[in-house]
């Protein structure tokens, strides 16, 4: 049974920092895409960032690019989203995912986590 648990979500003020972190079991996360989503209120689920099966290197939707890094401790079998310069339209559930190739399309991935909540205020 593959299980992904975030953790690391919380309340804190535009132009902070938090990391999210993605533990799996069950599942092997050097052998597969790993990415992370989030969900606004009243919005679709968006793709955030992703890192590749191959190689591990990673990709990331526009709007975070230069501020969130994703990265992969694979001796933990864990995922992180490390996440600067936050400001208020980051603010949604984020949620972590795996699947083989990855990719920027939910049908990319076929585990995913529970989420963590992460409001950032004004």
């Amino acid at each position: 049974q593959v299980q992904l648990v975030e953790s690391g979500g919380g309340l804190v003020q535009a132009g902070g920092s938090l990391r999210l972190s993605c533990a799996a079991s069950g599942r092997i996360i050097s052998y597969y895409a790993m990415g992370w989503f989030r969900q606004a209120p009243g919005k679709e689920r968006d793709f955030v960032a992703g890192i590749r099966r191959s190689g591990g290197s990673s990709y990331y939707t526009d709007a975070v690019k230069g501020r969130f890094t994703i990265s992969r401790d694979n001796a933990e079998n864990t995922v992180y989203l490390q996440m600067n310069s936050l400001q208020p339209e980051d603010t949604g559930v984020y949620y972590c995912a795996s699947g083989y190739s990855g990719g920027y399309y939910q049908p990319d991935y076929d585990y995913w986590g529970q989420g963590t909540q992460v409001t950032v205020s004004s």
